[in-house]
């Protein structure tokens, strides 16, 4: 019988979204923010814009870029740049989890583009980069927050593109390198990474995606939350913090927070290094371990941000796919009971696992204390079953 650990996560908060504030946050960190103001007066538009220009920095955007605090989080900035772009030529859309498979439903279903290639892989796989044809657009994540795979490399996408690569970096802006140089679009959450709170996204554009907003009109109306342009011109005050709709002054002041840590920590250097020792600690572990598995199959594709982990036991895998899902479940449950993990189940989509963030606010011994309590809890399912 596996001993039940004594020492246990200070934080136990590994959900996927929205995660673990950064360490030694408090309510504290907000009494600055401008609340009853409205955001277009002075004082709360400069804050908007410092999110704009901070995030910049942090992420070493190049200076020709755009970037703006956009409404309804990553999903609201995914959706204005598909409606606002897409059309002018075929596009292909990259699946290899369930948001990369929504952004394809909607381009076929809502759209109705006709000349739309779906390119997809299972779970735990990456599809064909090589297949990608970069006359077309080209729509993809960078990494898979429901499956932990992530893209590896940038030299699939050709600098002499001709259509545009828009990019959901959700999960991997703050603690992966993104390379802007080789994407055109790419659109974030203030609660992934750095651990903001939810409702604001960030969408960010090359000159060449300027271009094509300034060139090109949807064949579909356009809900006035989605419209980056107007006349032909880009709308030039929302990437300056002149936002659509009302945002939550609270959350830009947690989001100002943020990016200061971040540059605390060593800015993006800081970040990546942080993420990348929580992936190195689980994989030691799933070295050792006789249950545990990756559920990204290559290593050179396992994300470092939302680390999903596969049950690889052989009484496991003889079970139907529905008594999986309880074994699963069971699991992600008696860790949330003993408080030493909170949300770590897999996506509902994915394969019964369990999921463990990562991402840059998540200390190290806090994954490392973690890690004894799966081996106990898997420990107490299988001596239960």
């Amino acid at each position: 019988m596996t001993i039940k650990p004594d020492l246990r996560p200070k934080n136990p908060q590994f959900s996927s979204g929205p995660c673990a504030k950064r360490p030694g946050w408090s309510l504290a960190a907000l009494e600055g923010a401008l609340l009853g103001r409205s955001h277009r007066a002075s004082g709360p538009k400069a804050r908007l814009a410092e999110v704009i220009d901070r995030s910049k920095a942090v992420l070493r955007m190049p200076s020709d870029w755009k970037l703006g605090i956009v409404p309804a989080s990553d999903t609201g900035a995914v959706e204005m740049a598909l409606w606002s772009v897409l059309g002018a030529r075929g596009v292909d859309v990259l699946v290899w989890e369930s948001f990369s498979k929504e952004w394809a439903e909607d381009i076929r279903k809502e759209l109705k583009l006709n000349d739309l290639r779906i390119l997809d892989a299972p779970y735990g796989r990456l599809p064909d980069l090589g297949a990608v044809d970069w006359e077309r657009d080209v729509v993809f994540v960078w990494n898979g927050t429901t499956s932990g795979v992530r893209v590896p490399y940038a030299n699939w996408i050709p600098a002499d593109r001709e259509g545009l690569a828009i990019c959901d970096a959700t999960s991997a802006a703050f603690a992966m390198d993104v390379p802007f140089d080789r994407l055109d679009i790419v659109t974030w959450s203030w609660q992934k990474v750095l651990g903001g709170e939810a409702g604001h996204g960030m969408l960010a554009l090359s000159p060449r995606a300027v271009a094509r907003l300034e060139s090109h009109k949807p064949a579909w109306p356009l809900p006035k939350i989605f419209r980056l342009s107007k006349g032909g011109k880009l709308i030039e005050g929302i990437f300056k913090g002149e936002t659509i709709n009302t945002p939550s002054m609270l959350c830009v002041e947690d989001a100002l927070d943020g990016l200061r840590w971040a540059e605390s920590v060593g800015g993006l250097e800081g970040l990546i290094a942080r993420s990348e020792r929580n992936l190195a600690a689980i994989a030691r572990w799933v070295e050792a371990s006789d249950w545990a598995g990756f559920l990204a199959e290559d290593a050179a594709t396992r994300s470092c941000t939302s680390i999903c982990l596969s049950i690889k036991a052989a009484w496991f895998t003889a079970l139907d796919a529905e008594a999986q899902a309880a074994v699963a479940k069971k699991l992600a449950g008696m860790l949330e009971k003993e408080g030493v993990a909170l949300d770590a189940a897999s996506y509902r989509d994915a394969p019964p696992g369990l999921r463990v963030w990562g991402g840059a606010t998540v200390e190290t011994s806090d994954i490392e204390a973690l890690l004894p309590w799966l081996d106990w809890a898997f420990a107490q399912v299988a001596e239960g079953r």
